[in-house]
């Protein structure tokens, strides 16, 4: 019969075929090997909590998981600071001091002001900005080596924070004091809450915003940046300033959940906050990093800490293992940027 075609049938069988087979992912040895390389530090975190899933039944607890992310917490903020200074090409080594320092003045502010305790919140805070500002105005417009120059915050925030409580700590403090770090709002205490508020609001900036483009800028080549009419100076104090208003809410953090005040509080918190930014692949060179790295990195060494004091694992045995998982997973970020990049 004419207009018929009995071949119409098998083609448009032929045609679903061919179109269910595009759609289908191609799935390969190279493709699953490419995803590896581009999330190796996801895989690490996830084989560490693997191994600790598998040698204790509490660390898989809702009530473990709060007691890491409240203990990751103050470490968070200067983690988020160290990372803008690090992008840029420096680095923060006074935020342990400065915590120290934050907390003592908070808690002698609250010491005295028992019923006005907001005055201890903005106390800490000024404390850390005017930290911060030295820090930036020496790097940035006396051109001093970073190195040298947070290295002097150090150990002139370090010697203040014992002047502050006559060289012991600061106690008797109202009981109010530690609800700052102990109230709960929706199930999450107050620390966490500002952990993740930091954690979103400063990725965004860094991702979205015309600032956070300019501390790339100037982390990746600063003269070029300035040809291109970016400010330096003013983008490195601005990361400085920011690094030690954090540090100062950490101090805070920290004196209210003990609700004391202590003048080695802070002692080598540095060390792990640059640990976090480098393991989650930020370049100590500056230009390169993330926000959600730094997050991740600073997950991973929380995780590690709680697995192995559930784990009874002696605190000198502790650190050679941080140690090494620290350079295995620098090792990996290296590695595998090798391998996208070729």
């Amino acid at each position: 019969m004419l207009g018929t075609d009995k071949d119409a049938p098998v083609r448009e069988a032929a045609g679903a075929s061919s179109l269910r087979t595009k759609r289908m992912p191609n799935i390969s040895g190279a493709s699953v090997r490419k995803l590896l390389i581009n999330n190796a530090m996801i895989v690490v975190m996830l084989l560490v909590i693997a191994f600790f899933l598998y040698r204790s039944a509490r660390f898989g607890t809702v009530d473990n998981l709060s007691t890491i992310l409240i203990a990751a917490a103050p470490f968070a903020l200067i983690a988020l600071g160290q990372t803008l200074v690090i992008l840029t090409g420096g680095i923060d080594l006074s935020v342990g001091s400065v915590i120290a320092l934050s907390a003592m003045a908070a808690a002698l502010v609250a010491k005295n002001n028992p019923n006005q305790l907001w005055l201890a919140l903005v106390t800490a805070m000024l404390v850390g900005l005017a930290a911060g500002a030295i820090n930036g105005l020496v790097v940035a417009r006396l051109n001093v080596p970073p190195f040298i120059a947070t290295l002097g915050m150090l150990t002139l925030a370090s010697g203040l924070a014992y002047v502050v409580g006559d060289g012991a700590p600061i106690n008797g403090l109202p009981a109010t004091f530690g609800a700052f770090a102990n109230t709960e709002v929706l199930g999450l205490k107050i620390p966490v809450i500002l952990m993740i508020v930091f954690v979103v609001g400063l990725a965004l900036v860094m991702k979205r915003t015309v600032y956070g483009m300019r501390v790339y800028a100037v982390g990746g080549n600063r003269h070029a940046a300035e040809i291109a009419g970016v400010k330096s100076r003013s983008i490195l104090f601005s990361v400085y300033m920011i690094s030690g208003v954090l540090a100062g809410l950490s101090g805070l953090m920290l004196a209210s959940r003990v609700v004391s005040g202590a003048p080695n509080l802070g002692a080598g918190y540095e060390l792990d906050a640059i640990a976090a930014v480098v393991i989650g692949g930020a370049s100590l060179m500056g230009g390169r990093g993330s926000i959600w790295g730094t997050a991740l990195g600073l997950l991973l060494i929380q995780t590690l800490n709680n697995g192995l004091d559930l784990l009874i694992v002696p605190a000198y045995w502790q650190d050679v293992i941080k140690g090494i998982l620290i350079v295995a997973a620098v090792g990996v970020d290296v590695w595998a940027n090798a391998r996208r990049a070729s």
